[in-house]
């Protein structure tokens, strides 16, 4: 029995102690969400130990769809009070603006080789550089916005956004280039985590599913904004591709203001005052901390093995995409642009619908279905040679964003509650790093299917890499997502959650509530002593 804490306030009314409850899972026979752990079942819960055996049988029986109600969409997102509109929004403009300035590189690869000497091939390097360096940024960022809350590091994150895509437009030289994006990424490793804690912590659980793609299709949306102020910005003026990252380092300044204005989450203030109760905050945090590695050190590599699939999915399928239809396809820069907001379109509406059937289908499933159906789409996406490869393009990332549109859901769902966003975002961004090199393997080995020269400009076959590379992908996410666990309608507050109870000496016996008052403060209220 874990200590009582007698300076917490007592109710009047003495109500009978309850065990700690388990963690619910999806049931994947019945269909239904359960608060118990029931040996036996097609989908182990995250604290139901069972054999090697005994999982690997369940795989493919926790496939079966739980075919949940599928309510109205409409209604969905009318779950959602005003507050948890404005969470939602300020994550998906930041998420958005991350997006946009990690594609301000792949849209200017061209002109920033010719402007410091080198090939495309070095130019990608800055690519690479940013996708290597997010992990330090989500370590360092998700570690503070556990601990400290969700708001700082965010603002902090944004002003470093400010500074340092003002710093890419003023670079002279390829090392100077090198060293601000490899800051850059730094910066933009420490934002999905918590951009996904902040969307999704306080969100009704109904509307997860479509919350949650909406969400991740911010990354479609900035791809789609930095593809059209590209075009309108790069070397529309005397000062060539610079003005792209001067606009670039604007809309974050009110983004910090929108992010100002709005308090911590519930589900954070919960913790925070759960912690409190223990005497020692930063005692009880990190004790937080060694009982989730302890606990859950196999599905954290899992996650990022899952996640490093998912990069190379996107980065494989977009990076230098736009180079093989300029290059090896002769399109103007008009065409490009016009294929590449149709796209996105495709990946915006892909990763929003599929976000909501994996509420009634499940999140693997559907990430599996994305991934044959995408694997089905590489050769008309890759090999078509004139416009109609808009269509294929559409639906190719239809699919692959299809996919991306449960990941942060998916990934909140699997993650321990009191490291939640260091874990999503650490994941993420370590999959980041495993497929840093995307863009650059892809460039490498193009070069090595050269085609005939237009003009002094080389050519290469790069849709032959694309599709072969992508396949690779596709079969590997498959891999991974069916041998995977699934934790679909997991509960984010205090109350279910057994690795804090564990870590801060606090059982579920002596806490009855957490109440919020309207002056945006919390107590807990406990059960009578």
């Amino acid at each position: 029995m874990a200590e009582k804490h007698d300076d917490l306030p007592e109710q009047t009314e003495s109500i009978s102690p309850q065990p700690s409850p388990a963690y619910p899972y999806h049931h994947a026979t019945t269909g239904q969400i359960t608060s118990t752990t029931v040996s036996g079942t097609a989908q182990p819960g995250p604290d139901e130990h069972v054999s090697v055996g005994q999982y690997i049988a369940t795989r493919i029986p926790s496939l079966k769809p739980p075919m949940h109600k599928a309510p109205n969409p409409i209604k969905l997102l009318r779950l959602l009070n005003t507050r948890q509109w404005m969470f939602f929004l300020v994550a998906f403009i930041a998420w958005t603006w991350d997006a946009f300035d990690f594609f301000t590189v792949s849209l200017t690869v061209e002109d920033l080789a010719e402007e410091f000497g080198k090939s495309k091939k070095d130019i990608t390097w800055g690519i690479t550089l940013v996708l290597m360096l997010r992990s330090v940024g989500s370590i360092l960022f998700g570690i503070a916005a556990d601990r400290y809350g969700r708001k700082w590091p965010f603002v902090v994150n944004n002003v470093l956004f400010i500074v340092l895509e003002l710093g890419t437009g003023f670079c002279n030289t390829y090392k100077q280039f090198l060293g601000v994006r490899a800051l850059f990424g730094i910066a933009m490793g420490g934002l999905y985590g918590n951009a996904a804690a902040t969307a999704l912590e306080d969100c009704p659980d109904q509307a997860r599913g479509i919350v949650s793609g909406m969400l991740q299709q911010g990354y479609a949306f900035g791809y789609l904004l930095a593809t059209v102020f590209a075009r309108g910005l790069v070397n529309t003026t005397s000062h060539g591709w610079r003005p792209l990252y001067w606009f670039g380092a604007c809309p974050p300044v009110l983004i910090i203001l929108f992010r100002l204005c709005l308090p911590e989450t519930e589900a954070y203030q919960e913790r925070q005052q759960v912690r409190a109760a223990g005497h020692n905050i930063s005692a009880t945090f990190m004790a937080e901390g060694k009982v989730a590695l302890k606990k859950h050190w196999l599905l954290l590599i899992y996650m990022v093995l899952l996640m490093a699939g998912f990069n190379f999915m996107s980065h494989g399928s977009q990076d230098i995409y736009p180079t093989m239809l300029e290059n090896q396809y002769n399109f103007s820069k008009d065409a490009v642009t016009v294929t590449q907001v149709v796209a996105n379109l495709g990946a915006m509406t892909g990763g929003t619908v599929v976000g909501y059937v994996s509420q009634i289908f499940g999140r693997r499933l559907s990430i599996i279905t994305m991934c044959f159906v995408g694997g089905a789409l590489l050769y008309p996406y890759t090999f078509v040679s004139d416009s109609s490869v808009i269509a294929p393009a559409f639906f190719q990332q239809f699919c692959v964003q299809g996919a991306w549109g449960v990941i942060p859901i998916h990934l909140m769902e699997l993650s321990p509650g009191s490291f939640r966003t260091f874990v999503v975002g650490t994941s993420y961004q370590l999959g980041n790093l495993v497929s840093s090199a995307s863009s650059t393997i892809e460039a490498t080995i193009g070069e090595r299917f050269p085609l005939p020269p237009k003009g002094h400009t080389k050519r290469y076959e790069y849709g032959k890499v694309i599709c072969i590379f992508m396949g690779c992908v596709y079969a590997y996410v498959i891999l991974l997502s069916l041998v995977g666990p699934e934790y679909l309608g997991r509960q984010f507050d205090v109350a279910h959650d057994s690795d804090m109870e564990e870590a801060a000496n606090v059982d579920h016996e002596g806490i009855e509530r957490i109440v919020h008052h309207s002056d945006g403060t919390a107590t807990v209220e406990k059960t009578g002593v």
